[in-house]
Formats: structure tokens, sequence, C-alpha cells
């Protein structure tokens, strides 16, 4: 169970990285995007949510108190479904699909990152192949 669970966290938190990067390298552009959704001092949250994604990502990809990992995607996720993907404010249907489809993306990872809270939280420090044992 040591790879299964190690094999998951690997392939759970590459979109994560992915992302970081586009907020870390492009983030005037992003930026300007989340402006536009009324995110408040968006360049600063652009910057600030892709450097959560990585840490959180690191951690919980390394064992590193990955419960705590873990809740800092949550802290990602669920603030950037509900701000930035508001498909229920669209009125072309094509777009409000498409932010439809983000939103339960957003959810989907959220729910994927609390259960992987919950493992290493309780019965995960008994698995192997992290660093260090749970933070909580």
């Amino acid at each position: 169970m040591d790879v299964i669970a190690l094999i998951g966290r690997i392939l759970f938190v590459f979109l994560f990285f992915g992302s970081a990067m586009g907020h870390l390298t492009q983030t005037a552009a992003m930026a300007g995007y989340a402006a536009s959704k009324g995110v408040p001092s968006a360049k600063a949250a652009t910057f600030g949510s892709g450097v959560l994604m990585v840490i959180g990502g690191l951690m919980l990809l390394l064992g590193v108190w990955a419960d705590l990992g873990a809740l800092l995607l949550v802290l990602f996720l669920l603030p950037t479904a509900f701000l930035m993907h508001n498909f229920w404010k669209e009125t072309d249907p094509q777009a409000k699909q498409m932010e439809m489809i983000q939103f339960n993306k957003d959810l989907g990872l959220a729910g994927g990152a609390l259960m992987f809270f919950g493992l290493y939280a309780g019965p995960g420090s008994e698995l192997g192949l992290t660093v260090t044992g749970p933070l909580f």
C-alpha cells in the first residue's frame, strides 16, 4: 500500500505544480484575469496562490506533514472555485458550461485533498514512504 499511496500522491499533485508555474511565471497576465473576476489584490493573490500550490503540493508529494500539505491545497481550491469559476453569473451558455466544469473540478480536487488529509492525519501515519508523520 505504501507504493500505491505514493503513486496517488504523485498523480494528484502533478496538476498543482503545472498550475503553480503559470501563477509564478505569468503573474501579471493571470492577475488581470483574476481582477476581472473581482479578486481583491489580484497580483498578490495570484502569486500567493502559486506559492500555496507549490508548498502544499511538495508537502503532500514528499510526505512532509502530508496532512498539512493537503489542507493547504484545500485552502487554495475552495476560494478559487467560488471566486474564479462562478458559473452562476455567466450568461453565455458556452462560458457557463466551461466555468461549471472548472468549478466542479476544483470541488472534486478539494474533496480528494480532504481525503488525503484524513488518510495522513489518521491511519496514514502508518503508511511508509513519507519523510515525517502527520502534524495533526
